[in-house]
Order: structure tokens, then C-alpha cells, then sequence
């Protein structure tokens, strides 16, 4: 998977804002702590430093959603970031994105904090960021 699936795959993913550049995943892929996990259908981009890891970003291709991909992708970054020696998990998703969150609170993800307005929208307002964490041991 390149950075240019990876942008591709996101674009298709998320409508709602911004997507993520070729160049945006290539800069984060050249550091060494960053990671991705999965493919072209689905993927991770997560970041480990020290015992923490955090999850960057996680994009399914709409045509393969619902497949139990992500599901898949997510217990595959966590044992990867396990294996680096991460403890914790974090991660942010949209207040407004109820399958994310269902999928992140069935992998044992629990919230947080709060981010108000944290995800600017294309169009109408901007979402608040849910914070949540999980253990990796």
C-alpha cells in the first residue's frame, strides 16, 4: 500500500472535510515511529512513542464497508503498537460519527475528554472531538 492508495482511500472515506494529501501520508510515513496497518480496502495510520500510541487515522473504501474490515485493521494496529511497546491507546473520532464510535467502544475503547469543534466540516458546523483510550496489555 503506497501513500497514494492511502490518500485515495481516504478521499473516498471521509466526504465530510479535508482529505489527506499523497504528500501528508508520505511525510508521516518517514518517521519512524508512525505505522501503517491493512490495505488499498482498508487501513491505520498510527503513530508509538514510548508506551503510548495513537491512532492517526483509519479510512475503509466505502465500497468494502461493512465487511469487517476495520474491525480487522483495528485489532492489527493494536497488536502491532503492543508489540512496540505501547501500554495505551488513543484516538479521536467525530462526536457525530456513531458507527466509528460503536466500532471503537466494541474494541475496548472508552471516552475520555471532548474537543469542542475540533473537526472543521466543507459544509455546516464544525464537530466536536470525542477523546478515547484503551489499555494494550
Amino acid at each position: 500500500m503506497t501513500p497514494a492508495d492511502m490518500a485515495a482511500t481516504y478521499a473516498a472515506a471521509f466526504t465530510q472535510s479535508r482529505p489527506w494529501s499523497t504528500q501528508e501520508f508520505q511525510t508521516l510515513l518517514q518517521s519512524p515511529h508512525v505505522f501503517a496497518a491493512g490495505d488499498q480496502r482498508a487501513f491505520a495510520l498510527v503513530r508509538v512513542i514510548a508506551d503510548e500510541a495513537e491512532l492517526l487515522t483509519i479510512a475503509t473504501d466505502p465500497a468494502f464497508q461493512r465487511q469487517g474490515l476495520a474491525r480487522q485493521v483495528m485489532a492489527g494496529w493494536q497488536a502491532e503498537a503492543a508489540r512496540r511497546g505501547a501500554v495505551t491507546a488513543f484516538l479521536e473520532v467525530a462526536a457525530d460519527n456513531t458507527p466509528a464510535i460503536n466500532l471503537y467502544e466494541s474494541c475496548g475503547f472508552e471516552s475520555c475528554g471532548r474537543r469542542a469543534a475540533y473537526y472543521q466540516r466543507t459544509q455546516g458546523q464544525a464537530a466536536d472531538a470525542l477523546l478515547m483510550q484503551r489499555d494494550l496489555r
